[in-house]
């Protein structure tokens, strides 16, 4: 089952800019933590390498010089997603994408080892990489597995489900990835999985969370029904750079 068709790249929360919790802006949190090895920074602003994950982090309070920042990051007429902004996106700049969505968070899950589950390297990135086009859970690039722990579930050799780790804010860990092949769906390893990757986060003393699409009410039913609750609500959006010349065109007459 994967976590949100269609989704843009990342989600731009909901919370107060002042918030101080790793959750409420854990791109940022990531990057500049537990992640910080992966980081491709100018000035405040950071992100992934593109072949890593689409994610990056802003300060919870952009100003016009991460603005800037971000907009050398990705190249004039770059699309980037806006994870933790909750301002609104400066003069020039175009909102690309805007959908709702929701963190949830495993505050009291223990997660379960699954005997099925198969810790899924580096030779299975092909077959990782098919069956994400083939179920769309979100952003998953080449080399998204080198943020942590994949596990999945073969049958009859083919890869059938798989589940992972992402994000990593401090004290936390986001599961993503989790999607199944729609011949294999309604036998529960979506939930296995999940179970299975959160039992690994919590023998870390780490709090498993995740993200989805507000409309992927299948989806927030069965995490709910694994034990998972609802945080907050977060939007997932996404925004063009300003071309060159509109970034240099004369402020007034």
């Amino acid at each position: 089952m994967g976590l949100a068709h269609n989704a843009p790249a990342a989600p731009a929360h909901s919370t107060p800019a002042d918030s101080a919790h790793p959750l409420d802006n854990p791109g940022f949190a990531s990057l500049n933590g537990p992640h910080a090895r992966f980081a491709e920074r100018r000035g405040r602003v950071v992100r992934y390498p593109v072949d890593v994950s689409p994610w990056l982090g802003l300060p919870a309070e952009p100003a016009a010089a991460d603005w800037a920042d971000l907009a050398a990051l990705a190249g004039p007429d770059g699309e980037v997603p806006l994870p933790g902004v909750g301002a609104p996106v400066p003069d020039g700049w175009v909102l690309t994408a805007d959908v709702a969505g929701v963190q949830l968070v495993a505050a009291s899950v223990v997660g379960a080892p699954d005997a099925e589950a198969v810790r899924l390297g580096p030779d299975d990135v092909p077959e990782m990489l098919d069956l994400v086009a083939r179920t769309r859970p979100g952003p998953f690039r080449e080399r998204t597995r080198e943020l942590g722990t994949y596990l999945g579930i073969r049958h009859r050799g083919a890869l059938v489900a798989m589940a992972g780790e992402r994000l990593r804010p401090p004290g936390a860990t986001e599961i993503s990835a989790v999607c199944t092949d729609p011949a294999h769906r309604g036998k529960g390893l979506a939930g296995r999985l999940v179970l299975a990757v959160a039992y690994g986060i919590r023998e870390r003393g780490e709090t498993p969370f995740l993200h989805t699409a507000a409309r992927n009410t299948a989806a927030i039913r069965l995490y709910e029904s694994l034990g998972f609750q609802v945080r907050r609500t977060v939007r997932f959006r996404a925004a063009r750079v300003p071309t060159l010349a509109s970034r240099e065109a004369p402020a007034g007459p």
